[in-house]
């Protein structure tokens, strides 16, 4: 597909994995902590939630995939269907759901859980002694529709833009710092 269309002849697909084939690969792989069942229960959760599950598959014939979807501009009853899809075009689509290199899903687990968030906060707060940021009433102005300060349009839509965070200047936004097994307590 697109620029990769050309790697559909055999020939071409093996002059590019040449040099691939040619590295040296070296695996590096320790003991897991918790051992191998938790090493999978970790595995799983990202293994089996991916941009189409399994079950949702129902056909392939070498040439196109058929899968259940739901359609959800269609009322109530016509909303599950089949869609059968060129097995290129399956796999395009599904790679557009495959994060580029270097960045990763964000997860929230514990006290930041859709269900947990408002009051674990609220009870992390109480501990730690610190108020709760007040929060804005129905009727208040939105901050950023103060006077002298126009909302940049959206580049997609031409609406208001609605700014949820800025960082400084001086502040480059990134991930937090890589910490080293070795030096974890209770390691040898």
């Amino acid at each position: 597909f697109g620029p990769l269309a050309p790697l559909s002849d055999p020939r071409a697909f093996a002059r590019a994995l040449a040099p691939v084939r040619r590295k040296r690969w070296v695996v590096y792989a320790k003991p897991p902590f918790a051992g191998p069942k938790a090493v999978l229960a970790y595995l799983a959760r990202y293994t089996h939630r991916v941009a189409i599950s399994s079950r949702r598959i129902l056909a392939f014939d070498g040439a196109s995939v058929s899968f259940r979807v739901k359609d959800y501009r269609r009322d109530e009853a016509g909303r599950p269907r089949v869609m059968t899809l060129s097995a290129a075009e399956f796999i395009r689509r599904f790679l557009l759901h495959v994060l580029p290199r270097g960045f990763h899903r964000i997860r929230h687990y514990g006290f930041l859980t859709g269900s947990n968030r408002t009051a674990g906060l609220d009870r992390i707060r109480a501990v730690l002694g610190v108020p709760a940021p007040p929060r804005p009433s129905a009727d208040a102005p939105d901050p950023q529709d103060s006077p002298g300060q126009a909302r940049p349009p959206c580049p997609c839509c031409g609406g208001p833009m609605t700014i949820v965070g800025s960082f400084a200047g001086w502040h480059q936004p990134r991930g937090p710092p890589f910490r080293s097994t070795s030096h974890r307590a209770g390691s040898p």
